[in-house]
C-alpha cells in the first residue's frame, strides 16, 4: 500500500568531481545534517559559466561541506582554494581528501565562515562560494560578507533555497542564474 507521499532521498554518500585534472575522483560526502553537496547538473552549469580552465583564481569556499565546488576549482587550476568548514569532522575529512589528490592548492581551515570572511581582507578572492545550509538564515549575512572579500568585477556563487529577484546584495549584481528541482543557483559580479 502507498500513502502518496515521496520516499525521502538521502544524499549521495559520494561525489565526483566532472572536471580538470582529478575528474572522476570521488570525494566522501558525510551523514551530516544539513549537508547537501551542489549536485554535478549544477556544479556543469556553474563551471560552463565561470569557463574550464580557472588558473591563478584564487577562491573561497565559505560553507564547504563535502568540498565539491572547492575541489572542482581547485582541480580546474585555481591557484589559492581556501575550504572552510565549522565541523571539525568534515573538516578533517577534507583534509583528508586533499591529502589524497596531492591538493597543494587547498587550505582547509576549520572555522565560522561569516566570523572567517568579516576578519578577511576585502578583495582578497576572484571568486567565493556561497552555499549555507539550505534552511539556515545565513544567506543574506554570507553575501554582504563575500561582497566585502570579493574583488573589483570578481564573482559570487551563490546556491539558495529561493531566487534572489531584485534581492540583490549591495555592490553585487546578478550575471545568471538558474534553478535545479529546490536549488535556485546565482552568479553575481562585484560591482
Amino acid at each position: 500500500m502507498t500513502t502518496g507521499a515521496r520516499p525521502h532521498r538521502a544524499p549521495p554518500r559520494e561525489v565526483r568531481i566532472i572536471g580538470g585534472q582529478w575528474k572522476r575522483s570521488k570525494l566522501p560526502v558525510a551523514d551530516a545534517p544539513g549537508l547537501r553537496p551542489t549536485p554535478d547538473r549544477v556544479r556543469e552549469t556553474l563551471f560552463n559559466w565561470l569557463g574550464q580552465d580557472l588558473a591563478g583564481w584564487r577562491c573561497l569556499d565559505a560553507f564547504a561541506g563535502s568540498g565539491a565546488l572547492g575541489f572542482e576549482a581547485a582541480s580546474r587550476g585555481a591557484n589559492d582554494v581556501v575550504l572552510l568548514e565549522r565541523d571539525r569532522h568534515l573538516a578533517r575529512s577534507l583534509a583528508q581528501s586533499a591529502l589524497r589528490l596531492q591538493a597543494t592548492s587547498l587550505r582547509i581551515e576549520c572555522a565560522d565562515a561569516i566570523a572567517w570572511m568579516v576578519r578577511c581582507a576585502p578583495a582578497s578572492f576572484d571568486l567565493v562560494f556561497i552555499d549555507p545550509p539550505f534552511d539556515s538564515p545565513l544567506a543574506a549575512p554570507a553575501l554582504l560578507a563575500a561582497a566585502r572579500i570579493v574583488a573589483p568585477d570578481g564573482l559570487v556563487y551563490a546556491e539558495l533555497p529561493h531566487a534572489l529577484g531584485a534581492a540583490e546584495p549591495a555592490g553585487l549584481h546578478l550575471v545568471r542564474q538558474s534553478r535545479a528541482g529546490t536549488v535556485h543557483f546565482h552568479l553575481l559580479r562585484r560591482d
